[in-house]
């Protein structure tokens, strides 16, 4: 069993929660993909909890050039199985699968890890995915497949099925766009049916979870910010319009955030973009031309993390409250793409984009005290 490098600082960011605090410290990287030298970090991860192994792995990068200097996205293979220990994360396999993926999605059953799409190959674009554990070991199998291809988009597991849309999902022409279309799979029969579309604006990257019985999904973007939300009713098949993701006045965009489930009525949020700039930027980088767009691109990608304004906020979503609050915020980078994970009262922010093309390499662990 190899030991993850541990980085020990201890965060003065604490805050109160339930009658607790949580507090930070970084404990490690990941190992380096097969064939490299390092781990620079990845977003887009598979993800989930297996009793007490944390699993994740895929994601993309920039390993050989910045994207500044024209570098290419390479999107991965590698899958890690990582056991909780006293002081953070230990390495008990690392595994590829047969082909790269990247920006799937990832439901937990916690005995299983589902994966759907998310593959920049497209004849496995639609592939559904089966992580499971035994003996320390892991095993990964294809068990079923999508309709459409499918990324960038959010799921969930309820009484044997995934449920799933609101992403990139290919359309008649074979592309994947922008939708707010959304999905069921039955995981016994392989069946997909479509049910009644996300009311919202077509869009990628929300954020999900099931609270009081109903799936909350939030936000979410396309070439500008979305904040709304909806709750959908698995046993009458439709959704209704819940809280904005407004706190105190302020818009928050969650496009690239993460979440995870702590209570029966409750989610909690890490990341995201910036909802202003989001949009100059999605507007700026398709309109402008020649010199006006490379002095623009030269000053957007060669800012620092902080200056990008992206979301440190930690925040919870009350659903029988119906209302947003922010409980204090990450003493590291605000991440995109990061894998957030929750197993008792530990919380994990895995790796992510902390500004446009730049990845972090850094695990951090969050507890509850």
């Amino acid at each position: 069993m190899k030991k993850l490098l541990s980085i020990l600082f201890f965060t003065c960011s604490c805050f109160s929660f339930a009658e607790h605090r949580i507090s930070w410290e970084a404990v490690g990287a990941l190992p380096a993909q097969k064939s490299y030298d390092k781990n620079i970090g990845t977003a887009g991860l598979l993800q989930g909890m297996i009793d007490d192994y944390v699993i994740v792995g895929g994601g993309a990068n920039f390993p050989i050039k910045p994207l500044t200097e024209g570098g290419s996205k390479v999107t991965h293979k590698d899958i890690y199985l990582l056991k909780e220990s006293k002081n953070g994360l230990d390495l008990v396999e690392q595994i590829q699968w047969n082909t790269p993926i990247g920006y799937g999605a990832s439901v937990s059953t916690g005995k299983e890890i589902y994966y759907l799409g998310g593959s920049p190959e497209a004849a496995h674009n639609k592939d559904v995915l089966k992580v499971s554990v035994k003996n320390g070991k892991m095993k990964i199998e294809k068990v079923a497949e999508l309709t459409h291809g499918f990324e960038n988009g959010v799921a969930t597991y309820q009484n044997g099925k995934i449920y799933y849309g609101v992403g990139k999902i290919e359309h008649e022409e074979g592309k994947l766009k922008n939708s707010n279309r959304f999905f069921v799979l039955d995981l016994k029969t392989g069946e997909n049916k479509e049910l009644a579309a996300f009311p919202g604006e077509a869009r990628q990257q929300t954020v999900g979870q099931v609270l009081s019985g109903k799936f909350y999904v939030f936000s979410g973007g396309s070439s500008v910010s979305y904040i709304d939300g909806y709750a959908y009713d698995f046993e009458k098949n439709v959704w209704e319009k819940v809280a904005d993701v407004v706190v105190n006045g302020e818009k928050i965009l969650l496009l690239g955030a993460n979440s995870v489930k702590i209570s029966e009525d409750e989610m909690l949020v890490i990341g995201g973009f910036n909802h202003d700039l989001w949009n100059e930027a999605s507007d700026k980088l398709s309109n402008l031309k020649d010199k006006e767009l490379a002095d623009y691109k030269a000053q957007y990608f060669g800012k620092e993390p902080f200056r990008y304004g992206w979301n440190r906020k930690i925040l919870v979503f009350n659903a029988k409250e119906n209302r947003w609050r922010s409980i204090g915020e990450v003493p590291f980078d605000a991440p995109c793409g990061a894998a957030l994970l929750k197993h008792g009262n530990i919380l994990y922010s895995i790796n992510g984009e902390i500004k446009p093309g730049v990845r972090t390499p850094r695990i951090f662990r969050g507890e509850f005290r």
